[in-house]
């Protein structure tokens, strides 16, 4: 272990965990992700490896079978795994954001009945907001749920789910109509619950075949199609219609640090990779890391990775103590993410034309990266939220 991205004042079982995670990545990710990634293959022995450890309850109070650690236990997991391999990552995302939500804003009926089965990974999430015509304009969701008697009774199509397939209960954002003014609070969150796999799954529920993407492969990225699927009215997420929008936006503040975790991991790899390399490859008769361009290079690659790691630690902190902490999230996504983009081109550069080659890890990293500067909100929309949230803090009186 190196010394950039360590984080201070951890507890001993901190410090455990991150400990047993880094073996792991070490040992049963690094070694088989490229292989598995240009095959578009699930890792399935990786993630039966993740449940022995506990990480599908990792944030799951114990009264529920999970670990009750923080926001910044499992941020700093995330970081470790997406090191590894950040499609892993991808694997538990949704799957948090969801267990997060249900603890946060579900009623005791509905985390005694989800939680306990999450916490031991025998049921994933996963979370839907985004459809084919919108983004992160969510006002624009045309998913509806109508009440019928003691159930609603949904329609619509959503999109970009990550687990979509392999999930067991989906957190699906749909418009219901509550009477109010404003399109935000005409909103519900509605857990799904399904049969994994593809295809018609029953109840009105079709998952169709995987996305193919440019990078992100091994877990699936789906379409999830609702035609008269009918779901208890006591699915609506704490049984509160109308509160869908706030619960996610709540849930993606938490996805935001977990992006911005995700972009951390991926960086340091690159710069593990490219150190590593720049002192292994010979030009005009010395290692091109005493050349001072790739010295250069190293330095700003290693200030990047150490402040994207302090920016999201600081997040998580600020979310762990109660605190509003959207700023801080929207500022640690938009620079993890810019920065993991630009040291993994770096790592690139050094790496020369054998970049280019997928015999090497750099170029899976450099596919991988760019979904960072999209997932849970693009870097427009996080400057957005920066820009709105300061002007609140410094508005003139």
């Amino acid at each position: 272990m190196g010394r950039l991205a360590q984080t201070e004042g951890l507890t001993d079982v901190q410090q455990e965990i991150i400990s047993t995670v880094r073996g792991f990545v070490d040992k049963e990710i690094i070694p088989y992700a490229t292989d598995l990634e240009h095959k578009d293959e699930f890792p399935e022995a990786i993630v039966e490896g993740m449940k022995e450890m506990g990480l599908f309850g990792l944030m799951i109070d114990e009264e529920y079978g999970g670990l009750g650690e923080s926001l910044l236990t499992y941020a700093l997991v995330v970081e470790e795994i997406a090191r590894g391999w950040m499609s892993i990552s991808g694997v538990i995302n949704t799957h948090f954001i969801v267990a997060y939500m249900i603890r946060q804003h579900g009623t005791e009926a509905q985390k005694q009945h989800f939680l306990p089965r999450m916490a031991t990974g025998e049921i994933r999430g996963a979370f839907s907001m985004s459809e084919p015509g919108c983004g992160s304009d969510v006002s624009a969701i045309k998913s509806k749920a109508v009440r019928d008697g003691d159930d609603y009774v949904l329609n619509g199509q959503k999109m970009w789910l990550t687990n979509g397939a392999r999930a067991g209960v989906v957190a699906v954002l749909v418009r219901t109509d509550e009477g109010a003014d404003s399109v935000y609070r005409n909103m519900s969150t509605i857990l799904v619950e399904k049969e994994p796999g593809f295809g018609a799954v029953g109840n009105g529920i079709t998952v169709p075949g995987k996305i193919d993407k440019m990078g992100y492969k091994g877990v699936e990225t789906t379409e999830l199609v609702l035609e008269n699927t009918r779901v208890p009215a006591s699915m609506v997420l704490g049984e509160a219609p109308g509160k869908g929008f706030y619960q996610m936006m709540d849930g993606v503040e938490v996805g935001r640090v977990n992006v911005a975790a995700r972009g951390c991991g991926v960086a340091h790899r690159a710069f593990e990779l490219g150190i590593a390399y720049a002192q292994q490859r010979v030009t005009f008769g010395k290692p091109i890391a005493q050349h001072q361009a790739i010295q250069f290079k190293l330095a700003e690659m290693a200030t990047k990775v150490e402040a994207a790691h302090q920016m999201m630690t600081m997040a998580a902190k600020k979310k762990d103590a109660g605190e509003r902490n959207d700023l801080e999230a929207g500022m640690a996504k938009y620079l993890a993410s810019e920065y993991c983009s630009e040291v993994v081109q770096d790592s690139f550069r050094i790496h020369g034309g054998y970049g280019y080659s997928k015999e090497y890890e750099i170029e899976r990293l450099y596919r991988e990266a760019p979904m960072l500067l999209i997932g849970e909100g693009t870097a427009e929309i996080q400057k957005m939220i920066i820009g709105r949230r300061l002007l609140e803090e410094y508005k003139l009186r």
